[in-house]
Parts: C-alpha cells; sequence; structure tokens
C-alpha cells in the first residue's frame, strides 16, 4: 500500500523541460560557444547544480568562476519560473485525491530551490506540499538515493510504501535501486529514454490523472 508520495518537480509537475533543453545553449552561445553540441543538456540534466557548472568551466575553457555560472543560469530562468511555466495537466486533481486519502507528499528536484519556491507559489500549490528537496539540503542530487530516503522519512513512510514520480532516466534507477516504487511520467523531452524508463518503472503514465486510477 501506498501511504506517502515523492515527487520530481521539472517534467512531473512543471512543464518545464523545453526551458532547461534550451538554456543550456543560450548561456554557452552568450559566453562565446558559437555551436554547443546538442546533447548538452542530457549531460547536464543528471548533474547537481555544481556539478553541472564546473562541467560548463571545465569541458568550454571557461574563464568564469563557477559561482558566476550559477547565478547567471539561475537569472536567466528567473523570468520563466516567476511568470510563465504552468503546472502540467490533472496536478492539483491529483494533489486533492492524496489529500483526501490522507496521503502527505513532497518534492524532491534538482532545480534551483528559489526558481521552485516561486513557480510553486505562483501556481498556488506550494503550500501543499509537505517539504521542497534540493541539493543545497542533499549534495550529491540524485545520482543517490539519499534524497528520496531523506523525503521518505519526512513522510513518516518506509522506502517500500514511498512511492516516486518521476520523469527522469537517471532519477528513476537511483530510487528503484533503494527499493522504492516507482511511477514514471512521460515527457517529450525525455522522448528517447521512454522505452527504458517503462521497463524500469512499476507504473507508467502519460498523464498524472492515471496515478489517481493507480492508487
Amino acid at each position: 500500500m501506498i501511504k506517502g508520495v515523492i515527487f520530481d518537480l521539472d517534467g512531473t509537475l512543471l512543464d518545464s523541460m523545453t526551458v532547461w533543453s534550451s538554456i543550456d545553449r543560450e548561456f554557452l552561445i552568450e559566453n562565446g560557444i558559437s555551436d554547443p553540441p546538442a546533447e548538452v543538456s542530457d549531460v547536464v540534466k543528471k548533474m547537481t547544480v555544481d556539478e553541472s557548472s564546473q562541467y560548463f568551466i571545465d569541458r568550454f575553457g571557461l574563464s568564469c568562476t563557477k559561482e558566476y555560472v550559477i547565478r547567471r543560469i539561475e537569472d536567466m530562468v528567473r523570468q520563466r519560473y516567476e511568470e510563465q511555466i504552468p503546472l502540467k495537466p490533472y496536478v492539483e486533481q491529483l494533489l486533492d485525491h492524496l489529500d483526501s486519502r490522507g496521503i502527505p507528499y513532497g518534492i524532491a528536484t534538482a532545480t534551483y530551490k528559489g526558481l521552485a519556491v516561486a513557480a510553486l507559489k505562483r501556481c498556488g500549490v506550494y503550500g501543499r506540499f509537505r517539504f521542497l528537496l534540493t541539493d543545497r539540503e542533499y549534495p550529491n542530487g540524485k545520482n543517490f538515493p539519499d534524497i528520496f530516503i531523506g523525503g521518505a522519512e519526512l513522510l513518516g513512510t518506509s522506502v517500500s510504501e514511498t512511492l516516486v514520480i518521476e520523469d527522469s532516466l537517471h532519477c528513476i534507477e537511483t530510487a528503484k535501486s533503494a527499493g522504492f516504487p516507482v511511477c514514471g511520467v512521460y515527457d517529450p523531452v525525455a522522448e528517447a529514454d521512454s522505452p527504458r524508463i517503462r521497463e524500469l518503472s512499476d507504473y507508467y503514465v502519460r498523464s498524472l490523472d492515471e496515478i489517481i486510477d493507480i492508487l
């Protein structure tokens, strides 16, 4: 029985993945890399904020500091999180269903915390979540299960009864390896990973309202 839920944010609750697939290239072009490789976003999406910022410096020979990269990318996407990025369809209906069942839920994300808070507050759902965990609290990000285990502890649920809802393959691999039941969520940006996500996940949905039936 599922007694708690840990949501991913980008691509799961927020329709924001296209922002991140373009912003990395925009930042590199701004810093003199005229033709950034198309796969750069696929590489950095598996990294923490610190790791991706250092990767840009090392891989492309940038002369700026890691702190500058972190601050600049956050500034570049801030307006979109504060003003534009919407919730995915059926988020509020799913949260209503969890509330009606007395199932607590929180968020574990690799996104900048300030941006996540801004988007969730604008969309009117921030106060509904028990927690918002990022790599500030868990510097290893989602490449290690600590962030999911910490989330389950905050929910007061065991690993085996805490459903992780994710759209990213590497995060699903991490949660599954730690023993969490996982629901994979389709996102068009991760189309290439969909077959493997479907194979690994205990459940797989194209729309969040399908999770209501699962629960």
